[in-house]
């Protein structure tokens, strides 16, 4: 983690002029802490509290995420002036929708019955529209088997049914939708690369990376996230980038799962 004491001025940021003082947490309507709406694999729920502690008091302009998924950390923090990225289209529509649709999304996903033939039928639909893909997206995250995202090779979901606890019902239960709704009001969106996400990050900005993890042999028989592997070469390409940021004194934070090889690059 870098901080940075030079305040950098631009005219091209993401939603005006505001003091990094302002900028850093979200005027929400709750003081609840803002739980992630989406079950995702890899998700940092369980280490937001070191990360906190990682930053402390750091003070930041703007938040970039560019391997966004879960999103824990950015619902810890609540910052006003957000970009949040991933490769996975479906996932960031889902984001655009909950920020734009929640209340609709909600009464839609509670009149739909979690059922194995129910599940299988969504599964296997191709929704026109990007708010029943939404929709869609959201009933299999809360009703797939261990809240597996996993596509195979030709990009298809191929999670089975979960069945049991395994429903949808937390997401107004526990006004999960609500408050990201709310939280996320004032962010970003971009389906881009990483490095594509970081081009207009400057001083006093955030960064927060948790990239896919990366087997030696990049392949795994399926596609845990997006629809190519996250290769060894990107990982390196992603040390490259991180290592760009740090030197232009940008506040930089990673994660990664146990791998000391891709760990050591950075």
């Amino acid at each position: 983690m870098y901080k940075t004491s030079q305040k950098h001025q631009r005219e091209n940021s993401l939603h005006g002029s505001e003091s990094i003082a302002e900028a850093r947490f979200h005027d929400t309507n709750t003081d609840k802490a803002v739980v992630p709406f989406l079950k995702w694999p890899g998700g940092k729920r369980w280490i937001v509290p070191q990360l906190l502690n990682v930053l402390g008091s750091f003070q930041f302009e703007r938040y970039f995420e560019p391997f966004l998924g879960g999103g824990a950390l950015f619902f810890a923090l609540r910052p006003s002036r957000a970009l949040l990225s991933d490769l996975n289209p479906d996932l960031i529509n889902t984001y655009v929708q909950v920020k734009q649709n929640a209340a609709a999304i909600t009464r839609k996903l509670r009149r739909l019955p979690v059922s194995a033939e129910k599940y299988d039928r969504m599964r296997a639909s191709s929704p026109a529209s990007r708010f029943e893909r939404a929709v869609r997206f959201l009933y299999l995250n809360r009703t797939a088997f261990g809240g597996i995202y996993r596509l195979n090779r030709e990009g298809v979901f191929n999670v089975p049914f979960g069945g049991g606890q395994r429903t949808p019902e937390a997401l107004w239960r526990d006004g999960l939708l609500a408050n990201a709704a709310c939280v996320l009001k004032t962010a970003r969106f971009l389906t881009c690369d990483f490095e594509k996400a970081t081009a207009d990050v400057g001083e006093n900005d955030l960064v927060y990376c948790d990239p896919t993890y990366t087997v030696a042999h990049s392949n795994n028989g399926f596609v845990r996230y997006n629809e190519r592997n996250f290769a060894w070469d990107d990982q390196k390409r992603l040390a490259a980038c991180c290592q760009r940021l740090a030197r232009r004194r940008i506040g930089l934070g990673q994660a990664h799962d146990s791998q000391t090889s891709a760990i050591a690059r950075f």
